[in-house]
């Protein structure tokens, strides 16, 4: 299965090569507008990997630091 990012790096850039070849004013800015929209997904699913790798390396700083038994004993008391 194709990354969030990736699908929508590729998007973007085959509206912008369609809105390049279109014929008409109408469809070159349709094209264009579904290029920003993806664009946008872009920029959202690469800040949401940005924080993803963010957390996951707080996760693997914290594990460092803590034993397994303290780590659940964190957990059921953050639950309770």
């Amino acid at each position: 299965m194709e990354p969030d990012a990736r699908y929508f790096r590729r998007r973007a850039s085959e509206e912008l090569a369609a809105a390049n070849r279109a014929v008409t004013a109408a469809a070159r800015e349709r094209r264009m507008q579904l290029a920003g929209i993806f664009l946008e997904r872009l920029k959202a699913a690469e800040a949401s990997d940005a924080l993803f790798e963010y957390e996951s390396r707080q996760f693997v700083a914290a594990a460092d630091r803590i034993t397994a038994l303290e780590w659940s004993d964190r957990l059921e008391a953050q639950s309770a």
